[in-house]
């Protein structure tokens, strides 16, 4: 039998680590980080235990790169989402409704990922991140910022600020009045991207202050 080529290597070694980012986001979701242990990623993805100490150096980084996977795979998503648009102001509506679903959708995940990286080893840099990072830039390319790079980090920065509102426990912003925060502040129509149902209870009205009528004057 003839060896494998670079590219067939490659390609497996590929899978494996999604197979491990993949069971990672399943186990935490189900059982929480403390009771999910590397051995039961492994085996929930069917990998020997030594590709989790030769893609990551450890639990925590795995984690990381598991939730920045997931969060590329649903930003890409909420872009490519049909009909498909080449407006930026709408791509950015989709890009900020798409990453805060996510906190809706994956609540324990997103609650861990948030205490994680902010432990003593911070923000890990990895191949999911940054994805992530470059989604992010060319929407806001795409919008239309002088500075991408700068438009990226506050963006990156106000995701995040609204996900931990989100996620307080016993105290958290409603998932309305954040939306309506970051679509005022970049000028965005509410009816654009994903709008959320209505709450079941009386909210504030999440229009945009820029948008509403002026009165006139006596």
């Amino acid at each position: 039998m003839s060896p494998r080529s670079a590219s067939v290597n490659e390609a497996m070694r590929r899978r494996s680590r999604e197979r491990l980012l993949r069971a990672t986001v399943e186990l935490v979701e189900e059982r929480g980080y403390e009771a999910t242990t590397l051995a039961d990623i492994t085996q929930r993805a069917g990998s020997a235990r030594g590709l989790v100490s030769y893609y990551f150096s450890g639990k925590r980084a795995l984690l990381q790169s598991a939730v920045h996977r997931l969060m590329a795979d649903e930003l890409a998503a909420a872009l490519e989402f049909e009909p498909r648009t080449a407006d930026g102001r709408q791509l950015l509506a989709r890009a900020i409704d798409g990453m805060l679903g996510i906190s809706v959708r994956h609540t324990t995940l997103m609650r861990t990922h948030m205490a994680a990286i902010l432990q003593e080893e911070g923000f890990i840099q990895c191949p999911e991140q940054q994805r992530l990072a470059l989604l992010l830039r060319d929407t806001v390319t795409c919008w239309g910022a002088e500075d991408a790079e700068e438009e990226y980090r506050l963006l990156r920065a106000l995701l995040m600020g609204a996900t931990v509102a989100m996620l307080l426990p016993g105290a958290p912003m409603p998932l309305h009045r954040l939306r309506a925060e970051l679509f005022q502040r970049y000028e965005l129509e509410w009816e654009w991207g994903f709008p959320p149902p209505e709450p079941a209870g009386p909210v504030q009205d999440p229009t945009p202050v820029r948008s509403r009528p002026v009165e006139p004057v006596e």
